[in-house]
């Protein structure tokens, strides 16, 4: 039995509409689809019954699926989930330009938190890379990474490749 491949990341959101434009908006996803679950199709997986909404958005290769509970009270949302709490902590996006992200996030009903910021590098030849941390309008941590490589190329070859190198006393 194999992997095939990654499918999408889940996120409860109070709003689906608002949230749909927030992601759409911000970070430039597409709606793939949109699905209402009224009869508890699913409610064995979820392991919850009720209805509930979803949408999935597409931005590159990255899915992400947003979910509204419609008739079920959801929990959470009174605050930014601590960092050392166990589980998901973030989504992580590299960016050209973090102020000019910051300022559509808040025009969208995020918030930005600047006492976030972390400039790192600046006394390197390579411009300074910056890192800072915002929220949706439902408080879910989004880290904003401006000049940091794309490893987006990378593979579990590569990564192996890597490894063989590093282990060779040549």
């Amino acid at each position: 039995m194999a992997l095939q491949g990654f499918s999408h990341i889940g996120i409860g959101v109070r709003d689906l509409d608002r949230s749909v434009r927030f992601y759409c908006d911000v970070f430039g996803f597409a709606q793939l689809y949109a699905l209402d679950f009224e009869h508890d199709e699913v409610a064995a997986t979820m392991e919850v019954s009720g209805a509930f909404r979803s949408a999935m958005l597409l931005r590159d290769d990255l899915r992400v699926e947003l979910l509204q509970w419609v008739d079920v009270p959801v929990t959470g949302g009174e605050g930014r989930k601590p960092m050392t709490e166990l589980g998901f902590t973030h989504l992580s996006f590299r960016v050209d330009d973090i102020d000019e992200l910051s300022d559509a996030v808040r025009r969208a009903g995020g918030e930005v938190h600047d006492h976030t910021l972390t400039v790192l590098g600046v006394d390197g030849d390579a411009p300074p890379s910056k890192l800072l941390y915002v929220t949706d309008p439902d408080g879910t941590r989004i880290e904003l990474m401006e000049g940091v490589p794309d490893l987006s190329g990378f593979t579990a070859a590569d990564v192996a490749a890597l490894a063989t190198l590093s282990a060779d006393p040549a």
